[in-house]
């Protein structure tokens, strides 16, 4: 017993010297992390959280705030507008989620080969991801001119018409077009960083085991990019279910609320209505169908498959 007490007496300056350092690591990391907190806090969670107080109020956001509970978001999910807005808001984002992710993966196959010039092609074809989303709205609404557009004199060539801005259908082709464009090249280069991922050996095993390029694509490509595939599409599914800069500049809304997404039914209830509370409550809503959305995605696509 008293060796056992004397060993602890002779360790013990080191272990609480080694308790200090602990401590202090921990201090170090937590100051490293602060700013990040901070600024995630800042950013992220007191505006989230700000929007979600002010729907359950009537309010100008200055001195009146009158509680009403749920009001807001009664009147918003009964007000047909809102609801219709939904619907042509799911319209535009699966139509353009599809077209991004359609062309994305063509062309990030395609770069994914040995070919001469395909740096300079992986360069231009980014381009449209780098301009600003009023300089392409603006561009591609110059492109649908009815008098000297291009899209619109091939599209008279062609027996489409010339006025696509302007008739309810071309109008909602137009705008999804238009995000096609502007957002193909992310979802190009996240597939294709994924694509570099996969193992060369993997094919050659198909290719051994009698596998053509469809069944190699089927059963190598795909499972290989499902962790990317699913980053990509939650990612693409809430910009554009929540998008305006493109649609708002091209067609207001219009024409008769053709185009008009949710995003612009917010943006006219906050702005133009001043209805504080009921364009929070509408901006909750959204919120909660992309996180179901993104859920569902988690389901339907796993990293094991």
């Amino acid at each position: 017993m008293a060796t056992t007490a004397t060993s602890v007496g002779r360790f013990g300056p080191a272990v609480r010297r080694q308790g200090a350092v602990v401590r202090r690591n921990r201090r170090t990391g937590l100051l490293f992390v602060l700013p990040g907190l901070l600024a995630m806090v800042a950013l992220v969670v007191y505006p989230l959280g700000y929007g979600v107080l002010i729907s359950f109020f009537k309010t100008n956001l200055v001195n009146q705030w009158t509680w009403i509970g749920l009001d807001n978001y009664a009147n918003a999910l009964q007000n047909p507008a809102f609801v219709k807005s939904l619907g042509t808001t799911v319209v535009f984002a699966v139509g353009t989620v599809a077209g991004t992710l359609l062309i994305g993966m063509a062309l990030a196959l395609l770069l994914n080969q040995e070919f001469r010039g395909r740096t300079f092609f992986r360069v231009v074809l980014i381009l449209p991801w780098v301009l600003p989303e009023v300089v392409v709205a603006l561009l591609w609404r110059w492109m649908y001119n009815p008098l000297y557009g291009i899209v619109s004199y091939y599209g008279s060539t062609l027996g489409l018409g010339t006025e696509w801005l302007e008739h309810a259908g071309s109008a909602k082709v137009a705008v999804i077009l238009t995000s096609v464009w502007k957002g193909f090249p992310l979802v190009m280069v996240l597939l294709l960083a994924g694509l570099q991922g996969i193992g060369k050996e993997l094919y050659e095993a198909a290719a051994m085991d009698g596998a053509g390029a469809i069944r190699s694509f089927r059963h190598v490509t795909l499972p290989g990019l499902a962790p990317v595939l699913l980053i990509t599409l939650i990612l693409e599914s809430v910009w554009w279910f929540k998008h305006f800069t493109i649609v708002w500049l091209l067609t207001g809304g219009g024409p008769v609320d053709s185009t008009k997404v949710v995003s612009i039914s917010i943006y006219q209830t906050a702005f133009e209505n001043f209805q504080w509370g009921r364009s929070a409550a509408m901006a909750v809503v959204v919120f909660v169908i992309c996180l179901v959305a993104s859920a569902v995605y988690r389901r339907l696509i796993r990293d094991e498959q």
